[in-house]
């Protein structure tokens, strides 16, 4: 279980490590009077340090590592 989880922190932190956030589409209604409907697409962007999949992947690594030597 401990080896499944540390493959799993590794994968995300090198995902987090590649991506430093991901920007998606968000629509916004400007005007809505009945029939006259006015929007605005807007993108907005999540981000996350790189410093947080820096610790995953090692944090994996670790688990990974001390994991074998427990078998």
């Amino acid at each position: 279980m401990n080896k499944n989880l540390g493959i799993i922190l590794i994968v995300i932190g090198a995902i987090m490590l590649i991506w430093t956030g991901v920007t998606y589409t968000k629509k916004k209604k400007i005007i809505d009077a009945g029939p006259i409907q006015v929007s605005v697409d807007q993108k907005e962007t999540i981000g996350w340090p790189p410093y947080l999949g820096t610790i995953l992947l090692v944090g994996g690594i670790i688990i990974v590592v001390t994991g074998k030597k427990s078998s």
